[in-house]
């Protein structure tokens, strides 16, 4: 922990003066610039005096779902396109003006997109001049009276003032005016005055300040700065000129005095007695300023510019005749007048190489400047202590002591309404609109000085009084005391004659003498009746003055609870007139949220219709539905009825021919048995009789099937065996339960081999599928599995594993495996049996036992089914046996 506080930047002592807890808000202004042309399309409506409404001209959308979208903003005063200067300069800098005079400081700046008029509101063309000469022109009319002589206030260097003696100032002025010459009279300045600048301002629309303080002196001082490139340049500097290698101007730097207040060192401050001459002054570092032509604006400020008017405030003295003497009593109050460069996209300017670069300092300059006001912002809505990024900007760095308590600010939104500025109009009144929510500390009045107030006024009325009593008694009128005393003193009667005609006359001397010391005794009684009436006129004035003092003082405590009492009202009415303005808000808000709500409730009452109408239609679908499902319910039963009696009838007759067939082929293997047997007993018998087609035998009669035994090829012997004289029986096939009306899921891998023989299981009802799956297995009772392998004799068998189809609880399927059915292929392989003819062959051509030479029997493929009492899928195969002639 202990590392971590040293770590920490140590943070900058507080400034000693006192703190208020009141704070103003940023006063911002808001100004329309008429159109350029007519045909133009206009973006910006002027609702009311402090209200704006943006329109997104044609083929702008501003929302996603392509609807136009049309914004309001409110300002403290809008400024709509006849409005004219006077009015202007009235509700925006004249406030300012007064606190400058009464010792406060003002920060008054333009802001707005390139083009859009910011530098003729600040400085106006001639008979429309601007909040600059205005403010200045209001200046000296206040104080022109009590300006003290040039020179008196000296500047330190260090952003303070020094008082020099009347002797000091007087050799200061004589060693500027040897070296450089200053105009000393507006005469000799309106003769020199630049045509572009001249009738300014008129003479009916002259402001003059109120209450200005009489027993005081005044003393204006006049810098003019730019700001390029984030480089800080003096434009009223004065650079030697040197023709073959001209110096490049040297940049400033930004420096705190020791009352933590920022000013620019080693700027030039020129002092000025007149309006005029401090307009001469700003136009000569006006013309220095970095200006060019672009393609929206031919004289495209590419800079910052700031005029700092500071005016320096001393009392004079008891007496009310000399400046005091005391530079703790020197009150120093300055104006800032900001032209800020205008935001541009070089998209639109079409700006290249040098232009480019100048136009992304002044945006990067803006973008801090709005940073800071959103962190101030931010630390005052919700309590944050987050740092103001003041230092990355000069413009901000400039100005911090403004947006910490020093004074009022003030800023003037400049809009131009044509439809090509809208994109950044829009960012500009967002701005606004968020640096209106800043607040600044209410700067805190400066204390007076202890000295009777009126003290000019009451030395210049007994400077009056006292020259209207000598003017009575025929004195010199405006003569100092010793005048006065020499004309009383040539008033008395004259001298006796002088003239001596005898050196040893002694009565002319003596009476001279005696002449001489009446009239010194006359003038000493004049003398201290004169000192008498002066010190009770002064005890008379002292005690004037002092009832005067104290009707004075109560008049100011009166007037000190009268302004306590004014402010508090204007703060009840400021907090009035914030509450009214919310109050309206939120009931617009309100209002717009009943409306709302209503369109939320009509949208929920149709909702609701058409839910409850859906929900009886589901209703209607549902029970038709169920009737639907009964009734083919009733038919499907119907119709497995029908063909299950159909199928059993097919089957029955299948299988009555197919035995049919059977008993025919065993009936024919028989006697060729027969006809065998005998003729290996008896060498060469005869032929038995042809027996004619067996007839077939009714239901009853049929025989049933052999059996396996009997199907395989009976063992040779020597004597014939007797030929069967009973019927033989019809063997039954079984069924398998697959060939029900189940249905079932036949599951045959992809990797299957077809063996290509004769007979194939058939299952009917079946869904084939390479891999299962869920719905299949769903629309199924039964399950069976293809699986193939090799068997020990090297041949392929295929398994049929059977399954029933099990739903589980979860609402899925599960199989279990109840029996397995094997098919296997085997070939057997028969020796061939040769027999040999008789020598001689009957005549009628009929064969005989000699005839036969060779016998090949094959036994076909023989299947065998191997399951349990649960048969699936019937496979029959039959042996074949061939007979050839030789």
């Amino acid at each position: 922990m202990n590392r971590l506080a040293k770590a920490k930047t140590p943070r900058k002592p507080p400034s000693k003066k006192p703190s208020s807890n009141q704070k103003d808000p940023v006063g911002v202004y808001c100004r329309v610039r008429p159109l350029g042309l007519e045909d133009e399309q206009c973006c910006i409506e002027v609702i009311s005096s402090s209200t704006i409404q943006l329109h997104a001209p044609e083929g702008f959308k501003t929302n996603r779902n392509g609807e136009y979208k049309e914004t309001q903003y409110s300002f403290k005063k809008v400024f709509g396109l006849s409005t004219t200067q006077i009015e202007l300069f009235e509700h925006v800098a004249k406030p300012l003006v007064d606190d400058l005079i009464h010792g406060r400081n003002g920060l008054l700046f333009t802001y707005g997109v390139t083009g859009s008029g910011k530098t003729f509101t600040m400085t106006g063309s001639p008979g429309q001049g601007g909040l600059l000469p205005r403010s200045l022109d209001m200046i000296f009319n206040s104080i022109g009276p009590y300006q003290a002589k040039r020179y008196v206030f000296k500047t330190d260097e260090k952003n303070g003032l020094e008082v020099q003696n009347e002797v000091d100032a007087l050799l200061e002025r004589q060693r500027r005016d040897n070296s450089l010459p200053v105009p000393k009279s507006s005469s000799s300045s309106s003769r020199q005055k630049d045509p572009e600048i001249a009738d300014m301002i008129k003479s009916e629309e002259a402001y003059k300040a109120d209450a200005v303080d009489e027993d005081s002196s005044y003393t204006v001082f006049v810098s003019y700065i730019e700001i390029y490139n984030n480089y800080i340049y003096d434009l009223l500097e004065e650079n030697q000129e040197d023709a073959i290698k001209p110096k490049p101007p040297q940049s400033k730097i930004l420096r705190e005095d020791q009352n933590h207040n920022m000013y620019v060192a080693g700027c030039m401050e020129v002092e000025v007695k007149s309006a005029e001459e401090a307009f001469q002054v700003f136009w000569r570092g006006q013309k220095k300023r970095k200006v060019a032509n672009t393609r929206l604006n031919r004289e495209s400020s590419r800079s910052h510019s700031v005029l700092i008017v500071k005016l320096a405030q001393a009392p004079l003295d008891a007496d009310g005749d000399n400046i005091l003497q005391d530079k703790n009593q020197v009150t120093v109050s300055q104006l800032c007048l900001v032209d800020l460069a205008g935001s541009e996209r070089t998209g639109r300017t079409g700006a290249e190489g040098t232009r480019i670069r100048e136009a992304g300092n002044i945006n990067q300059s803006l973008l801090n400047l709005r940073t800071c006001m959103e962190v101030l912002r931010e630390n005052q809505l919700y309590g944050t202590n987050r740092m103001v990024p003041y230092r990355d900007s000069k413009v901000t760095h400039l100005f911090k002591n403004y947006f910490d308590g020093e004074g009022k600010v003030r800023m003037v939104v400049c809009v131009n309404p044509k439809a090509d500025d809208y994109e950044e109009t829009l960012l500009v009144m967002r701005f606004a609109e968020m640096t209106q929510e800043v607040e600044v500390a209410r700067p805190v009045d400066r204390p007076i000085c202890g000295f009777t107030p009126g003290r000019r006024h009451r030395n210049q009325a007994f400077k009056e009084e006292l020259s209207r009593k000598l003017d009575e008694r025929g004195g010199p009128v405006g003569g100092d005391l010793t005048s006065v005393i020499n004309h009383l003193a040539h008033s008395l009667p004259p001298l006796p004659s002088c003239e001596l005609t005898d050196p040893h006359d002694d009565i002319t001397l003596p009476r001279l003498i005696e002449a001489l010391q009446n009239r010194y005794r006359v003038r000493q009684m004049m003398i201290d009746e004169y000192n008498d009436a002066a010190n009770k006129m002064k005890s008379m004035l002292q005690d004037q003055d002092n009832s005067q003092i104290s009707k004075d003082n109560f008049i100011h405590e009166q007037n000190g609870k009268l302004v306590e009492k004014d402010r508090i009202i204007q703060d009840n009415k400021a907090e009035i007139e914030r509450l009214e303005k919310k109050n309206k808000m939120q009931e617009h808000k309100i209002d717009i949220l009943q409306k709302t709500t209503k369109i939320y409730e009509g949208d929920k009452r149709s909702l609701q219709s058409e839910l409850e109408t859906r929900e009886q239609r589901l209703h209607r679908e549902l029970s038709e539905k169920r009737r639907m499902e009964q009734r083919l319910n009733g038919v499907v039963t119907d119709t497995q009825y029908k063909w299950e009696k159909e199928c059993d009838r097919r089957v029955n007759a299948m299988q009555l021919e197919m035995q049919n067939k059977l008993w025919v082929k065993d009936e024919k293997l028989k006697q060729l048995k027969a006809i065998v047997t005998d003729s290996k007993t008896s060498g060469r018998p005869d032929p038995p009789p042809r027996q004619t087609q067996p007839q077939r035998p009714s239901r009853e009669e049929r025989p049933q099937r052999p059996s396996r035994e009997d199907c395989l090829p009976a063992k040779r012997s020597a004597s014939p065996s007797p030929v069967p004289t009973t019927t033989p029986v019809r063997p039954l096939h079984r069924r398998s339960r697959s060939a029900g009306g189940e249905k079932w899921v036949d599951h045959k891998p992809s990797s299957s081999l077809d063996l290509g023989t004769v007979l194939q299981p058939v299952i009917p009802n079946a869904i084939q599928v390479s891999t299962p799956s869920e719905k299949a297995l769903s629309k199924c009772d039964r399950y069976v599995l293809t699986h193939q392998e090799v068997a020990s004799d090297g041949e392929i068998q295929t398994k049929l594993i059977k399954g029933e189809v099990i739903k589980t609880r979860g609402g899925g399927q599960s199989v279990q495996f109840t029996d397995i059915e094997t098919l296997r292929q085997e070939l057997t392989t028969v020796p061939r049996l040769k027999r040999k003819s008789s020598e001689g062959a009957p005549a009628n051509g009929e064969r005989t036992d000699g005839t036969w030479t060779d016998v090949e029997k094959r036994c076909s493929v023989a299947v065998e089914m191997r399951a349990g009492s649960n048969m699936g899928p019937g496979y029959t195969h039959h042996g074949i046996t061939k007979r050839r002639k030789p």
